[in-house]
């Protein structure tokens, strides 16, 4: 008879492939969202258009895997819009901290830059984080005004320290900074839908206009 150590010990899942059952089931998980990113952002409605067996086709995977992974297509829409903000603040805070000896100019102009070099290197996912993602269900659209609040915070944030730093002059940012971010995006999303014929370089030059703009003081 087995001791009760033995019989409370299980073996590791075996492997098939050479790849363990994490690994395998990671691969699934990469190829549903890598085929979501070409299905969503196809065009104007794609993600509303999508289907479960139209994801697993493009996949190649059954209806079975797609759902040990996800409990519906709209899982795999709010995966994806988190993975954009994901890579777009990593790349930010890479650049700010690169950046951190330089002036405000010199700062955001770093962030700016990597910020649209992030969106803009897939437009499918630009279409998806900016369009395809607003107004599909309360907890999406929850998700989405969070993600937009943090890049608010953020640049509310870069403000502040500039005025600790004595660069600007002190006031509450925060509105401007909702305009600013909500002019950004739109921008950048108009770009990649090509509706702007001009440089990327171009593009964030006028984004560093506006925002300077926004450090002169208010008009008494």
């Amino acid at each position: 008879m087995r001791s009760e150590e033995a019989r409370g010990t299980r073996g590791p899942a075996r492997a098939y492939g050479g790849k363990s059952a994490e690994q395998r089931r990671s691969e699934r998980r990469r190829r549903l969202l890598q085929a979501g990113i070409e299905l969503f952002g196809a065009g104007p409605g794609a993600y509303r258009a999508a289907s479960v067996a139209s994801l697993c086709a493009r996949a190649d995977l059954s209806t079975r895997q797609f759902y040990e992974e996800f409990r519906n297509l709209e899982e795999v829409l709010a995966a994806l819009h988190g993975q954009v903000q994901h890579f777009a603040q990593a790349a930010i805070t890479k650049a700010l901290a690169e950046a951190a000896e330089g002036g405000v100019r010199e700062r955001a102009d770093a962030a700016f830059r990597a910020y649209a070099r992030v969106l803009t290197a897939n437009p499918h996912l630009v279409r998806i984080a900016f369009v395809e993602v607003t107004g599909v269900s309360p907890e999406l659209e929850q998700q989405r005004l969070e993600a937009r609040k943090g890049w608010v915070d953020l640049v509310v944030a870069a403000l502040d320290e500039a005025v600790a730093r004595g660069e600007i002059g002190a006031r509450d940012y925060r509105i401007a900074a909702l305009g600013f971010v909500a002019a950004v995006n739109g921008l950048l999303y108009d770009w990649t839908a090509g509706y702007v014929d001009a440089s990327l370089d171009t593009i964030v030059d006028e984004l560093m206009l506006m925002f300077m703009g926004l450090l002169r003081p208010p008009p008494v």
